[in-house]
C-alpha cells in the first residue's frame, strides 16, 4: 500500500511517499521554488516523490494531509472570542483566507491533484503527524514520544507511547500555552525571524554567561514572569504579555521593555552583552521545561526509550540536556522534526493507523550496521540525485571548466587534499536531505583546524552572523576520541548516534583543538558519520584524516544566508559562481571557482568594442 503525505499552507510545505511502511522519498517544496520555508501547495515535491517512487499520482492508496483543518478553525474561532473585542484586525485578515481556502482543505486538495479522483484522503491531527514522524522510522519497537512545536490544532505538547503500529495520546497541552511560540517570542525580541531566527538565538546562546548575575536575573524573571511550570512537567504562560493569539506580533513591546529593560532589537542591529545573556536565559527556560516534559513522558509510559519531533525537538540543546540527565537508554529524535516532516508523518500515520498496515522495526541492514541499532530514515538521504550525465549535461551548457573524476577513489583523494589545504568546498553529492540540516550531500566543507575559518565561512561565504556556529562531521569510529559522548547507553542516543546532529556534546579538553567547529562554550552539535548511511562522505573524512591526522570536517549546508540549500546541479553551478566559495565537487566533477571568473571575464571581453 502507498500513502502520499502532504504539509502545506503554514510552514515549509513539503511531500513525502509510504510504500508497505517504506520511506521511499520525502522533500521540502522550498528546495524546488527556491523560496525559503514555502509554504504553498507542494506540488513540485509532490511531483518529485512521485517521481522517486516510480509511480504516479493515481496509483496510490491514499493521501493524507499533516493536520485537520476544521480542528484547526474551531480552535481560531474560539480564540478570537475568548480574547473579544481584541483581535479585530487579525481575524479580519485571517477569515477570509480560512472560508475560502484553508477551512475546505478537501476540496482544496482534490482541485490541486485532479488526477488523484477517487483516491482515499486521510486528515491525522498535526501532532499525531509529529508523533508519526518520530515514533514509525525509530530503531525501537517500544517508546516513549515527545512532540513539542508552536501549535497544532489545540495542542502544543504531546506525550504518548509507541508499542509495535498503536500510537496512544497520554497527555497534551493546549494553546495559547506554548513552550515553541514562548521561544519565538524571544526570537521576535531579540530581532530575528520568526519562524526561521530560533536556530540564531540557540546559536547566540553560548555567548552569554550562564552564571552571569544579569543573566541568572533575566532567567529568574522569565520563570517569575512569563512562565509558570507545574511538578508535572506543563506549564503555563502569562498570556497578559503575548500578542499571539489574536495580534499581529508575538510580544507586546511596552511590556517587554519594561521587563527586561531594553527595547525589542531591531533586525540587523547591533548585538550586546544583554541580548546574549537574554539569549542563554530563554535557553536555560526551555532546557529545564523540555526536561521536565521527558520526566513526565517516562513516568507516563514507563520506557526506557524516547522518540522526539516537532519544531522544539530541533533544539539541540535541550536534547542534550535530556540525553545527560540519565531518563532514557536511549533517545531517537526525527531528523525533519519540524513541519515538513509532518508530510512524513502523515503519510506513515495513514499507512499503520488509517489503513492498517504493520510495521516492521529497523532495517533489512542492520545486522551489518556499525551502530547497535537501525532506523528507516536512510541517513535522511530521501531527496532527489542527479546521474555524472544530467551534471555533466548542466556544467557543458554553463561551459564550465572541470575536472572529471570516474574513480570515487580519486574523487574523495583530491577533494580530501583540497581541504587539507585549507580550500573551502561545496560538496554536492547523492540523494539531497529532508530536514533543515546538511548531513554530507548539500554540503559546505573545510578544514575544522584552521582558526579564522568560521569566520570566513560565516562572513565571506554564508554571508551571515559571525556569532553562528557550524557542525563537526566525525568519523563515528573516531567519535569518542573528540567529543564527551557519556555513558554507554547515553552514546547510543540514536540509530546512528548523532547521525542527525540532534545533540550538542562537549568537545574534550585533551583532543586536538577544532577552533572552527567547537563553539565558545566548548559545545558542538556534532554528525556521526556512519560508511553504511554516507560511503562517500565517510571515505572523504577517512581520506582527510589519513592527510591532516584529523577525523573531522566542518560541514554546513550548501546555502546563501536566506536561500534554501541547493537542490539541482545548476543550483550548486550558480553557488560555486554567487559564493566565495574555492571548489565544489559535484557528482564526479571537481570546478575551481577562479577558473569559472575567468571564463566570465573572457566572454565579457570577447564582447568589448575595438
Amino acid at each position: 500500500m502507498r500513502v502520499l503525505g502532504i504539509s502545506a499552507y503554514y510552514h515549509d510545505s513539503a511531500a513525502a511517499l509510504v510504500e508497505d511502511g517504506e520511506i521511499l522519498a520525502a522533500a521540502q517544496e522550498e528546495r524546488f521554488t527556491r523560496v525559503r520555508h514555502d509554504a504553498s501547495f507542494p506540488r513540485q515535491a509532490l511531483d518529485e516523490v512521485l517521481k522517486q517512487g516510480g509511480i504516479q499520482l493515481k496509483e496510490v492508496d491514499a493521501i493524507a494531509f499533516y493536520e485537520k483543518p476544521f480542528l484547526k478553525f474551531e480552535r481560531l474561532l474560539e480564540t478570537y472570542h475568548g480574547f473579544a473585542p481584541k483581535g479585530v484586525r487579525s481575524f479580519s485578515a485571517a477569515m477570509p483566507v480560512w472560508i475560502k481556502e484553508k477551512l475546505h482543505m478537501r476540496k482544496m486538495i482534490r482541485k490541486q491533484l485532479p488526477e488523484a479522483e477517487g483516491v482515499q484522503l486521510l486528515f491525522p491531527e498535526h501532532h499525531l503527524s509529529h508523533a508519526a514522524s518520530a515514533f514509525y522510522p525509530s530503531p525501537y519497537k517500544e517508546a516513549a514520544i515527545l512532540t513539542v512545536d508552536g501549535v497544532g490544532e489545540w495542542a502544543t505538547t504531546m506525550i504518548g507511547v509507541g508499542i509495535g503500529s498503536e500510537i496512544r495520546v497520554l497527555k497534551e497541552l493546549h494553546f495559547p500555552h506554548s513552550l515553541g511560540l514562548l521561544y519565538s517570542a524571544f526570537t521576535q525580541y531579540l530581532g530575528f525571524k520568526v519562524n526561521s531566527g530560533e536556530y540564531k538565538v540557540m546559536g547566540l546562546a553560548p555567548y552569554g554567561d550562564p552564571y552571569d548575575a544579569q543573566t541568572v536575573a533575566f532567567r529568574d524573571c522569565i520563570l517569575d514572569q512569563l512562565i509558570d511550570i507545574r511538578p508535572d512537567g506543563s506549564f503555563l504562560l502569562n498570556m497578559d504579555y503575548f500578542d499571539y493569539a489574536t495580534g499581529l506580533s508575538m510580544i507586546r513591546p511596552a511590556r517587554w521593555k519594561a521587563l527586561f529593560g531594553m527595547e525589542p532589537r531591531a533586525p540587523e542591529a547591533s548585538l550586546t552583552l544583554g541580548h546574549q545573556q537574554l539569549a542563554q536565559a530563554i535557553q536555560q527556560v526551555t532546557s529545564e521545561v523540555m526536561l521536565g516534559l521527558a520526566r513526565c513522558a517516562h513516568e507516563l509510559t514507563g520506557k526506557n526509550k524516547l522518540v522526539m519531533a516537532g519544531g522544539v525537538a530541533l533544539n539541540c540543546v535541550s536534547n542534550a540536556s535530556i540525553l545527560r540527565s540519565g531518563l532514557f537508554e536511549n533517545i531517537w529524535v526525527q531528523p525533519a522534526a519540524g513541519d515538513a516532516g509532518g508530510a512524513l508523518g502523515a503519510a506513515l500515520a495513514g499507512y499503520h493507523i488509517g489503513l492498517g498496515g504493520p510495521r516492521m522495526v529497523g532495517s533489512a541492514r542492520a545486522a551489518n550496521a556499525p551502530v547497535a541499532a537501525s532506523d528507516k530514515m536512510k541517513g535522511a538521504a530521501l531527496g532527489p540525485s542527479f546521474t555524472d550525465l544530467e551534471i555533466r549535461t548542466v556544467l557543458d551548457r554553463e561551459k564550465a571548466n572541470y575536472h572529471y573524476y570516474p574513480n570515487p577513489a580519486e574523487l574523495t583523494a583530491q577533494v580530501a587534499q583540497l581541504l587539507a589545504d585549507g580550500k573551502v568546498v561545496g560538496w554536492f553529492q547523492g540523494r539531497m536531505e529532508f530536514g533543515p540540516r546538511a548531513l554530507g550531500h548539500r554540503s559546505i566543507l573545510a578544514n575544522p583546524r584552521v582558526r579564522d575559518m568560521k569566520a570566513r565561512v560565516n562572513e565571506k561565504i554564508k554571508a551571515r552572523e559571525s556569532f553562528r556556529p557550524f557542525a563537526p562531521s566525525v568519523l563515528i569510529e573516531s567519535a569518542g576520541d573528540y567529543f564527551d559522548v557519556g555513558a554507554a547507553g547515553q552514546w547510543n542516543a540514536g540509530a546512528g548516534e548523532c547521525a542527525y546532529m540532534q545533540f550538542t556534546l562537549n568537545h574534550k579538553k585533551s583532543a586536538p583543538a577544532l577552533p572552527a567547529v567547537v563553539h565558545v562554550d566548548g559545545s558542538a552539535r556534532v554528525q556521526t558519520v556512519n560508511k553504511v548511511d554516507h560511503p562517500l562522505f565517510w571515505q572523504l573524512i577517512n581520506d582527510f584524516n589519513a592527510l591532516t591526522g584529523c577525523p573531522v570536517l566542518l560541514n554546513t549546508s550548501f546555502n546563501q544566508r536566506g536561500e534554501p540549500v541547493v537542490c539541482t546541479p545548476a543550483d550548486a553551478y550558480e553557488g560555486l559562481l554567487s559564493m566565495e566559495i574555492d571548489y565544489i565537487a559535484i557528482g564526479s566533477y571537481v570546478l575551481e571557482r577562479a577558473c569559472q571568473e575567468q571564463k566570465r571575464i573572457n566572454a565579457l571581453r570577447t564582447f568589448e568594442p575595438d
